[in-house]
Parts: C-alpha cells; sequence; structure tokens
C-alpha cells in the first residue's frame, strides 16, 4: 500500500519519513464524516508544498496546501470510510518530500454518508457563502480561520448523487499578494471549515478568499483581521 502510495504522490521523487511533520488526529472519532485533522510542518525550512492523504480511504488525497506567503500550517476536517493511517508530505526546496502521519481508528462509512445540506431543498443558494476571522498575532503572522458552506458530495452515496466539491481556494491580500492556495478534493468535510497561517502585510485590515468547485461555481469573499487580544503572564509579574 505505501508504495501505491509514493508512487501516486512523489513519483521517482525523494522522500524520507520525519518527525518534524505533526499530524495530530483524535485518539476517538465520534463522527466519521468529521474528523479533525492539524498539520504542522513549521519546523521544516523551505516548504513549498504540503500534501495531505488517508491511505485506506476510496479516494486518498485530501487536500494539499501551498504556502506562498503563509505557514506550512493547516487544520481542517475530513471524512473516513475506515480506520487509517493519515499521512502529510511536506516538499522542501531541495526536493525531497518530508512524511509525517498518524494512524486513526475509526469505525468508518464517512465517505459514502451523504451530505447533511442534501435535507434542505434551498441548499444550493448558500453554496459558497464564507464567514471567518483573521487573527493578528505578534509574530507576524495572521491566523486565518473560515467556514464555507458546500455538500463536498464524495459521489460515492447509495443515491447516485455525484461528486461536487470545491476544487481551490485561494488567499490573497487586500493589494493581491498570493498568500497560499489550496486545492481540495472529495475526503474534504461538508462545509469546510479551515485554519491557516498567512502573513499579512501591515496595515491591511481585510483577507481576500476566492474559490472554485466542479461544478464551475465561483465564489469570493473578504475577511475581517483583528489583533489578538494578549493575556498578562503571571509569570513575569513584578512581586
Amino acid at each position: 500500500m505505501w508504495e501505491e502510495m509514493r508512487t501516486q504522490f512523489f513519483g521517482e521523487g525523494r522522500y524520507k519519513f520525519d518527525a518534524r511533520v505533526k499530524v495530530s488526529v483524535p485518539s476517538v472519532v465520534e463522527n466519521q464524516a468529521q474528523v479533525p485533522v492539524t498539520v504542522d510542518a513549521r519546523e521544516l525550512p523551505d516548504v513549498r508544498k504540503v500534501v495531505v492523504f488517508a491511505d485506506l480511504n476510496p479516494v486518498q488525497h485530501a487536500l494539499t496546501l501551498t504556502p506562498h506567503d503563509a505557514a506550512p500550517y493547516v487544520a481542517f476536517r475530513m471524512k473516513v470510510e475506515q480506520a487509517t493511517p493519515v499521512r502529510a508530505a511536506a516538499l522542501t526546496g531541495d526536493g525531497v518530500w518530508h512524511v509525517g502521519g498518524q494512524y486513526l481508528e475509526a469505525a468508518g462509512g464517512g465517505c459514502s454518508s451523504p451530505a447533511m445540506a442534501r435535507n434542505k431543498p434551498d441548499w444550493s443558494l448558500t453554496v459558497g457563502n464564507t464567514r471567518g476571522r483573521a487573527w493578528r498575532q505578534a509574530d507576524g503572522m495572521s491566523r486565518l480561520r473560515m467556514t464555507i458552506k458546500h455538500p463536498m458530495d464524495t459521489g460515492l452515496t447509495r443515491d447516485n448523487i455525484p461528486a461536487f466539491f470545491i476544487e481551490q481556494l485561494r488567499v490573497r491580500s487586500t493589494s493581491g499578494k498570493f498568500l497560499a492556495t489550496i486545492e481540495m478534493r472529495e475526503p474534504v468535510s461538508e462545509d469546510p471549515t479551515l485554519t491557516m497561517l498567512v502573513r499579512q502585510p501591515l496595515g491591511e485590515k481585510l483577507i481576500g478568499v476566492e474559490g472554485r468547485d466542479i461544478g464551475g461555481n465561483v465564489f469570493s469573499s473578504k475577511i475581517d483581521t483583528t489583533w489578538r487580544e494578549s493575556r498578562l503572564d503571571n509569570s513575569k509579574r513584578a512581586e
């Protein structure tokens, strides 16, 4: 199985298993259609791309993050069909893929479950609606969190609903500079919620998000940025 995954995602590229690529998943999964996954490759230098995949899913590829001016970090939710290794591979500037992962224990069925949106007759009116917030941090990065309304259909349900999912998100600064690009596939959960760390230029209060799904729908939104509230560090208080 691993050799198939390696060929599919890396081709003939060099790779190594690397603990600096951290994948976090829950020890207990209550909803196989909404499994939280966090990938953090910030300990690696010069990361050009991060690919997330699940070995035993019917569609292995979940998403790809290209951090143009962002940290190699992403948190999201995904569907799993059964217990599986969940892996992330970070491509560094020297052409080496660094692979980390965790084994996820799950009962399964998430990929073949119909989207909840299909129970609402007006679901199509809200496709692409986006809400979110970005918090500017002292290190110059902004923590961007957003939720996008979309059924993210896998095409694997028993009622023969075809695949219908967001295929690309582009995150830009107000001045138009690309901050990050995310390519998504069927395993990303319904109404995707994503968290990223982007480098927002000083003086800008909005982050732009542009999306496109495989049905040809395009959407865009502006997300407001606020300063993160600071807390008093009691360990440094004067006696």
